[in-house]
């Protein structure tokens, strides 16, 4: 039997129609395009049916409250199809990636995101290429997790960054393997897939409206700046900092701050500004003042993944010194562990 997938549209470059003021989305053309693609009618695809949102978003105006709306028709739908394409706009595609495996508790079917860089309407649009790929992960393989399939590439979600504003290959999964090969096949890599936990169904944890930001270092950064960030309402911040998680640790104004939000009770995370490798709060003077300031290691964790995690254990009311002991630890593939230092 065929599987049964289901697109939910939310938005994005892919499904854009030519305007006289440039290329804008409209309620129906994405299914338009896609019946008359032979590609889209092969045997070999899966039975697809189309969810469009209304209205359809440029990813730059995603927020919480959409991951929500999607993590919903999940739970809704889900009994009724063997796995989820999500088309999202790519600006914001790694940030949803990374919430919806904290929203999705329990997930037992892939869910793929994908898009395209050029509206599937022209002739060298890579989202052909990019959906007929998404389609037959769901169709060929089984994999358990949020995946983000862009480029011929197979990323687990809260793994994925944007990397390339323009080029094809736009994300990258740069702390860890990609979940399968697509090539003139399509194989999955069991060894860095997830293994489907036995559960009661699919939980979805809605997410508040937590206080959260980041905040990425530069040579100079003041201590005013850096209080002006740190004020209340914030809950948690996502510190942006140097190599192996270094900040200015001669800036004695700068760590009193940093210890005066920690006594507060804001939650302060600290991810590396660099593509790849890992925090190591012990490996530096420079790294673990900001430790002695209460300032937890984010591991090797995308600012992405640190965020929406963030997010998510706010969310479940927990008090800022459990959430400093989870942010560390690995939930759904976010991090390696053994890198995780205090």
């Amino acid at each position: 039997m065929k599987k049964k997938v289901c697109i939910l549209y939310t938005g994005g470059t892919i499904g854009m129609k030519p305007t006289p003021q440039g290329y804008a989305p409209e309620a129906g053309y994405l299914g338009l395009v896609m019946a008359s693609m032979p590609d889209f009618s092969s045997p070999e695809m899966p039975e697809y049916v189309i969810r469009e949102y209304s209205p359809l978003l440029d990813s730059s105006n995603m927020g919480p409250r959409h991951w929500l709306a999607i993590a919903r028709d999940i739970a809704d739908l889900y009994r009724d199809f063997d796995g989820f394409v999500i088309i999202h706009g790519t600006d914001t595609m790694a940030y949803t990636a990374s919430a919806l495996p904290f929203m999705l508790e329990g997930l037992a079917k892939p869910v793929v995101l994908t898009g395209s860089q050029i509206p599937l309407c022209r002739v060298r649009s890579d989202g052909r290429e990019n959906l007929v790929t998404a389609l037959m992960v769901v169709a060929q393989t089984h994999i358990p997790e949020v995946c983000l399939c862009f480029g011929n590439r197979l990323l687990r979600g809260c793994r994925a960054t944007k990397v390339d504003a323009a080029g094809f290959q736009a994300f990258d999964s740069p702390n860890y393997p990609d979940l399968g090969h697509i090539g003139v096949t399509i194989r999955p890599h069991p060894e860095h897939i997830l293994p489907a936990r036995p559960v009661n169904g699919l939980t979805v944890h809605p997410l508040s409206d937590a206080r959260v930001g980041a905040l990425r270092l530069f040579p100079g950064i003041s201590a005013d700046l850096v209080a002006n960030v740190l004020r209340s309402p914030l809950q948690g911040l996502v510190l942006e900092t140097y190599g192996m998680g270094n900040g200015p640790s001669d800036d004695a104004g700068l760590m009193a701050v940093l210890a005066e939000a920690y006594e507060r009770g804001v939650v302060i995370v600290n991810c590396t500004q660099c593509l790849r490798g890992t925090v190591d709060q012990g490996g530096y003077a420079a790294g673990s003042a900001l430790a002695r300031a209460g300032v937890v290691s984010g591991a090797d964790m995308t600012a992405e993944a640190a965020l929406t995690k963030m997010i998510y254990l706010f969310s479940l009311g927990l008090p800022p010194r459990d959430i400093r002991a989870q942010m560390p630890r690995n939930l759904r593939g976010e991090l390696t562990e053994s890198h995780a230092r205090s």
